[in-house]
């Protein structure tokens, strides 16, 4: 038998819950590879390629967003955008931030691989401490659907067992538990080693 709490575990979010989280995800997928990128010395995304690759992650997000995802899938998910992002906004990149990039490279030719190491290592933290904080987020608000969707349950039953006893669910009805052990009444067991000490005296015989 199905409590309120297992058919609320395993519901599906619909189309506009769908697009709010999908909504949430990309913006902040964005903002962290437009950050990073301008960071390691690029040009600032044209509002064009950040729009087409706002649809296609949107895209993908509402696809994969049926149901409350974990930590390691949301962060997976994050860092497959990031990757994405990155040669989009490479391929997709001036001349202007091409020239810029490379006298910022210039500047420090002798620690140019420390410089790529270090931006990747920080790129990469900044991913899974934001991928964490999305996995939190999606936990809090599935939870809280949970919560709120068991109240309202647990509200309907209790209104039709106002109305009409029969009509309450199976899934929402309590089963009561069998009386286990002597069945007799308590009565009977209580006065079952009772000794009885009232009644005329016992006449001794001399």
């Amino acid at each position: 038998m199905k409590t309120c709490e297992t058919i609320l575990g395993t519901m599906d979010a619909n189309l506009p819950l769908r697009i709010a989280r999908a909504a949430v995800f990309t913006v902040v997928c964005l903002i962290l590879a437009a950050a990073a990128h301008w960071f390691a010395g690029g040009a600032t995304p044209t509002p064009r390629v950040l729009l087409f690759s706002g649809l296609v992650i949107m895209t993908i997000t509402v696809a994969v967003a049926g149901r409350e995802r974990s930590p390691g899938t949301v962060i997976g998910l994050l860092c497959a955008g990031q990757a994405f992002l990155h040669v989009l906004f490479g391929s997709t990149e001036a001349p202007a931030g091409l020239s810029r990039q490379g006298r910022i490279l210039s500047d420090l030719p002798q620690h140019g691989l420390g410089v790529s190491v270090g931006m990747l290592t920080a790129h990469l933290t900044a991913v899974l401490l934001t991928g964490w904080w999305l996995s939190r987020g999606e936990a809090a608000l599935w939870s809280l659907l949970r919560g709120i969707g068991t109240y309202a349950l647990r509200r309907v039953a209790a209104l039709l067992v106002l109305l009409h006893q029969d009509a309450v669910p199976k899934a929402f009805v309590v089963p009561l538990q069998p009386i286990r052990g002597d069945i007799r009444p308590l009565r009977d067991r209580v006065l079952r080693h009772a000794m009885i000490r009232r009644g005329p005296p016992i006449l001794r015989v001399v």
